[in-house]
C-alpha cells in the first residue's frame, strides 16, 4: 500500500520518516524500533498512533510504501511487542 511519508533530512534526503499519511488523518512516529536494508529499499519499524508499522521506502529515494501493521493492543507485554 502506498503512503505519503514526511522525512527528516539531515546529511541525505529522506534519512528516517517522522510523520506519514494513509489517507485519514496523520500518524506522527513516535518511535523508530528498528532500521534496515534489503535488496529492494530501506526499512523502519516505527510507533506511532494506535500500532506498530513497517514502512519501506524504494531505493534510491523511491517510493514509501506500508509493509505492515500490528494494532498495540494486541500485544500483551513489551517483550511482546517485535515483530517481522
Amino acid at each position: 500500500m502506498k503512503v505519503r511519508v514526511e522525512c527528516y533530512a539531515g546529511r541525505k534526503a529522506d534519512e528516517r520518516p517522522i510523520r506519514f499519511h494513509l489517507g485519514g488523518p496523520d500518524y506522527v512516529v513516535e518511535e523508530i524500533m528498528d532500521q534496515w536494508y534489503g535488496r529492494d529499499g530501506c526499512y523502519f519499524k516505527v510507533r506511532a498512533g494506535d500500532g506498530f508499522y513497517i514502512l519501506r521506502c524504494g531505493e534510491p529515494g523511491g517510493e514509501w510504501s506500508l509493509e505492515s501493521f500490528r494494532r498495540a493492543s494486541s500485544f500483551g507485554t513489551e517483550a511482546d511487542r517485535g515483530f517481522g
